[in-house]
């Protein structure tokens, strides 16, 4: 894949820049407004706040009956209905340090069948060390019952970093989990013996299947996807084609937006575009490079940072103009930045939100087709993207 021409990169980045000055609110910019509508490039939106008062929320997934899921770093498991929150006993046990805690939490795409509730978390270890962990459960009224721990990165280390922690479900019923590089040690990225830094490809049970890439490597985890990632917490998967699309945190500057395929090397720590965070210098005594032969360059670098959290693909048709746009999250940057894709490449780039709600950890489409957003504060809330006629 060849690297992004950087007077291509400099447009779309006056394209950004002036696409946040077109949107139009129609009340105003205090922090105390419930709905509020705003006009961007190509839709007229209306954005409600939910739900408050949440402890670091991390993730939103929606139940059948229309009641949402809601998790907690913390550690607590969130039932929303309405403007009523109910905390789900029965959850496992987390470490809730830095980055750590109860984090993503997904739907099994059979759930009405089945009711599995997939949870991923950082899990306590020995020596004060975790590592991240899934588990599925069912919902009993307000209880999390018949509890299956079916995946355990296999090294614990230091708490509190880069956990990655997505969950997708590709079309064939096939579990995506992306695990962090979890930050002390960045070259484990680049090791198939250790989980960090990869994206893995299980079955719904966490079992193996016979055709991931490096399942008849003796040297490598058999559960592995693809590696070189630093930290994947934007995730989705195409079903029209299968394609998995990923965001992930760079360091400074190196933020990027993948397509991510079976086997391949993204790069982490070798190749970036990313700098120190204490003086912008290159890491490893400048021998990063932006690009090495045999490792994927990404489909995009997110200029300036956005600490990308949350994905989603737009494929209701709430948004028409909007059906096949990329929406992702950023943490840092207070923003969703809007992607228009062609022949896998990014041809249009808007912002939306920017520093409307504060720091966006999670966006996804709802069964509804309307957009919904976690906000990562403590108190943070859950918020509905809505048409309006403005």
């Amino acid at each position: 894949m060849s690297k992004i021409n950087y007077l291509f990169v400099f447009l779309l980045m006056v394209s950004v820049a002036c696409s946040s000055g077109e949107m139009a609110e129609t009340e105003s910019s205090d922090d105390s407004w419930d709905t509020k509508e705003m006009r961007t490039q190509y839709e007229d939106i209306k954005v409600t706040k939910l739900v408050d008062g949440l402890e670091r929320p991390w993730a939103v997934a929606f139940l059948p009956d229309g009641r949402k899921l809601v998790t907690e770093k913390p550690g607590r498991l969130n039932i929303v209905e309405g403007n009523d929150v109910t905390v789900v006993d029965g959850t496992p046990e987390v470490s809730s340090r830095g980055q750590g805690g109860l984090l993503d939490v997904v739907l099994h795409p059979q759930y009405e069948e089945n009711g599995w509730v997939y949870l991923t978390f950082s899990k306590p270890g020995p020596d004060d060390e975790t590592a991240l962990a899934v588990v599925r459960g069912r919902l009993d009224g307000s209880s999390f019952v018949d509890i299956e721990e079916i995946f355990e990165q296999n090294r614990y280390s230091s708490p509190g970093r880069h956990y990655g922690s997505k969950i997708a479900f590709d079309a064939n019923g096939y579990m995506f989990v992306s695990v962090g590089d979890r930050g002390a040690d960045p070259p484990r990225a680049q090791d198939l013996s250790d989980h960090a830094g990869t994206l893995l490809r299980m079955y719904d049970d966490g079992s193996v299947p016979d055709d991931n890439p490096f399942v008849n490597d003796s040297n490598a985890a058999p559960e592995i996807f693809s590696y070189g990632h630093r930290n994947i917490q934007g995730l989705i998967i195409n079903h029209e084609n299968n394609e998995v699309w990923g965001t992930e945190h760079g360091p400074r500057g190196g933020d990027e937006l993948n397509l991510i395929e079976a086997g391949k090397n993204y790069g982490w720590p070798d190749a970036s575009l990313g700098r120190a965070y204490g003086d912008e210098t290159s890491f490893h005594d400048g021998t990063v490079a932006r690009s090495i032969d045999g490792m994927e360059d990404p489909v995009y670098e997110f200029l300036p940072t956005l600490a990308p959290s949350g994905l989603a693909l737009v494929t209701a048709d709430n948004f028409p103009n909007w059906e096949g746009n990329l929406l992702a999250g950023g943490l840092r940057a207070e923003r969703i930045r809007r992607l228009l894709i062609m022949d896998n490449t990014v041809i249009h780039d808007e912002e939306l939100l920017l520093q409307e709600v504060g720091r966006i950890r999670d966006v996804r489409e709802g069964p509804d087709g309307n957009i919904y957003v976690i906000t990562d504060e403590d108190p943070g809330a859950l918020y509905v993207i809505e048409p309006a006629d403005l």
